[in-house]
């Protein structure tokens, strides 16, 4: 199986620090970068094994990436998420298989590295639906500073046939976090901790 991407997005939300309220981490900027795939599977009714789909999305993954990357113009990552919306002749499941390890891996490759869990989200819906791809720091997930997400409306897309594949990336945490736990400064070693 080959995942046809018909075409990609970009979005850059880009926020200015706020050092007059103590914020004197730079600039926030978050990045999505979204591929449009036909979906293989759309209209076919349920299909049990959908393990073609796994391998096949490594080369969405390494292209999406590559545009995120980019789109940071030079920027350090540190926090990433995945998610997907699928057309209404599909399931939800089918973004579930094209969205493992295996199309993630590449985005980890891209940003030098991340050894936490990438936070993710799916959904089944029609052009327009609106989607929250949520964040966390790269290296470990309970940074609560890196805790945010990106919301994406893709006016025309996915359309029925389709699946919308996306991955967000930031530079730093919240404008302003302020709560407290364990923070990014703090973070080094394979397990995420001091």
């Amino acid at each position: 199986m080959q995942l046809v991407l018909r075409r990609w997005l970009t979005v850059v939300d880009h926020q200015e620090a706020q050092p007059e309220h103590g914020d004197t981490g730079g600039a926030l900027r978050r990045v999505a970068a979204v591929g449009i795939v036909a979906n293989p599977y759309a209209g076919r009714g349920y299909v049990a094994d959908l393990s073609e789909a796994i391998p096949a999305s490594e080369a969405v993954g390494h292209r999406l990436a590559a545009i995120a990357v980019e789109a940071m113009g030079g920027l350090p990552v540190e926090s990433y998420g995945k998610g997907g919306i699928v057309g209404l002749a599909g399931e939800q499941e089918h973004a579930n298989a094209m969205l493992t390890t295996t199309f993630a891996e590449p985005l980890r490759e891209a940003i030098g590295g991340g050894i936490a869990w990438i936070s993710s989200f799916t959904k089944r819906g029609p052009p327009g639906t609106v989607i929250d791809i949520p964040m966390a720091h790269k290296d470990a997930a309970y940074v609560r500073s890196h805790y945010d997400g990106m919301t994406l409306t893709l006016q025309d897309a996915p359309q029925a046939d389709e699946v919308a594949l996306i991955v967000v990336i930031a530079n730093r945490g919240r404008i302003n976090a302020r709560v407290g736990g364990l923070e990014a400064k703090d973070i080094t070693g394979k397990d995420g901790l001091r």
